[in-house]
């Protein structure tokens, strides 16, 4: 490892090339034991995290039970969670632990390996669009970068993820992605009948989940947290994300009527649960897509690993037929899904701006 150095004297060092185009990432970065933050990672000050609020506000987003989910009053509360926080947390969900705890072992795994092996898997060298590492979010859109390290991996077939993806997290993340298929399910169809969807044929669940894409982030230990994110203020363009954190903590939520940020304290085995903007337009509102944030950390290393439930690239959504049904304008236009992922990825997190983009 190389000897401490701060930014005020390694003029030399190029962090752009270091960190993105050489592969170290944010994890290179903070392990050449730099004293203080890189002026690239500099945030402007109204996108910094005052960590300060995990303490000020001790309510946080719902905590639900999914072992009774064939209870009305859990669906209730499913349906509430959506409409109101866009976000909830689920315990007994039926994934089991050891699966968590080997795909978070497997995720320190691939970013312990070294640069070269993991920028086989970057942009301009993986063989496949299905494998991705990298670091920060679209750094070539970004005006300041993020604190942090992933690689996604989007599922085709079991055979491809076998042949293209890393084989020091593949087993895993595929076992992660299998086990929570059946609790996808359920949430999903629990929020459907919260809308007068009775059925959901071959073409709603293609539009529902049709694609899965699943992250492995790493936020390594930063110097001056307190001048960065780990992750900006973005809502998810999925119709469900399913996100598995540690026990560091970090992920903060915006509460839509008070607007104040909310941090998601880390409940040992529990899985975190957002909607998306493809749910939040086949709703027509009614269920929310919110913004959240992750804040960087000066003393851990953090690990996250979201499941992205999508449609599918070719589905055309919009507000579903039986929500209009009761004679609701619509409030969003039919798009092509992957013209909305494509909006979503070729500019800077923006809040909750990528939705204006779909309004009827």
């Amino acid at each position: 490892m190389a000897s401490p150095i701060s930014i005020s004297n390694s003029n030399s060092l190029n962090i752009l090339d270091f960190a993105v185009n050489k592969g170290h990432g944010v994890k290179g970065l903070a392990e050449l034991g730099l004293k203080t933050l890189p002026s690239e990672y500099i945030q402007p000050p109204q996108e910094r995290i005052d960590t300060s609020i995990k303490h000020a506000h001790l309510n946080s987003i719902p905590l639900i039970d999914m072992s009774k989910c064939e209870d009305p009053e859990v669906a209730e509360a499913i349906c509430n969670a959506a409409q109101k926080w866009g976000f909830f947390q689920i315990v007994n969900h039926g994934v089991p632990m050891h699966v968590l705890k080997d795909v978070k072992d497997a995720t320190h795994g691939f970013f312990g390996l070294p640069a070269e092996e993991k920028l086989k898997y970057s942009k301009e060298r993986s063989v496949t669009n299905n494998a991705r590492y990298g670091t920060s979010f679209t750094p070539e859109a970004k005006k300041a970068l993020e604190w942090k390290d992933y690689l996604g991996l989007f599922f085709v077939s079991d055979e491809e993820a076998a042949s293209l993806w890393p084989p020091i997290c593949r087993n895993q993340a595929l076992e992660y992605i299998k086990s929570s298929e059946m609790v996808v399910k359920k949430l999903l169809e629990i929020l459907m009948n919260g809308l007068n969807v009775k059925e959901i044929d071959e073409i709603k669940e293609s539009m529902l989940m049709g694609s899965k894409r699943i992250n492995l982030n790493y936020y390594p230990k930063c110097p001056n947290p307190e001048l960065t994110v780990g992750v900006g203020r973005h809502s998810d363009v999925s119709t469900l994300t399913i996100l598995f954190q540690d026990d560091i903590g970090g992920l903060y939520v915006r509460n839509t009527e008070t607007m104040k940020w909310i941090h998601v304290r880390p409940i040992s085995g529990s899985l975190v649960i957002n909607v998306g903007d493809a749910l939040q337009i086949m709703s027509n509102g009614k269920y929310k897509s919110v913004e959240h944030r992750v804040s960087a950390n000066g003393s851990h290393n953090r690990i996250s690993i979201p499941i992205f439930v999508n449609p599918k690239a070719s589905d055309v959504i919009g507000p579903l037929p039986e929500v209009l049904q009761s004679g609701d304008k619509p409030v969003y236009k039919h798009v092509l899904y992957s013209d909305y992922v494509k909006h979503f990825f070729r500019k800077a997190h923006d809040g909750k701006a990528t939705i204006e983009f779909a309004k009827a």
